[in-house]
């Protein structure tokens, strides 16, 4: 099974502007259709533990996703990520080894 899901687990308190920040990114993207887009991107909130936050980023394989990282736009848009985060972004990198799709 090939695939490969960044999991990046941050805090804020402003999440409206990381809910408008990721629009614009994405956006941005569709409009210029070039490099390899994530095949999945959703966001999610801890009901468990406030302003706690994860974004679980799919791509086709980990060389894409190291394409998508190496972006300048990517980059450009995690500087401003974190700039509206209270405090670091924990990354974890994960090989996808089974899925199930409804």
């Amino acid at each position: 099974m090939a695939g490969f899901v960044q999991i990046i687990e941050y805090r804020t308190s402003k999440p409206d502007e990381v809910a408008a920040l990721n629009d614009e990114y994405r956006k941005a993207r569709e409009a210029q259709g070039d490099g390899s887009p994530p095949t999945l991107a959703l966001t999610g909130a801890d009901r468990d533990d406030p302003g706690r936050f994860f974004a679980i980023v799919q791509f086709g394989s980990y060389e894409e996703a190291m394409e998508n990282s190496n972006r300048a736009d990517t980059s450009e848009f995690a500087a401003k990520m974190m700039e509206l985060c209270d405090g670091p972004a924990k990354y974890y990198n994960l090989d996808v080894v089974q899925s199930m799709d409804s």
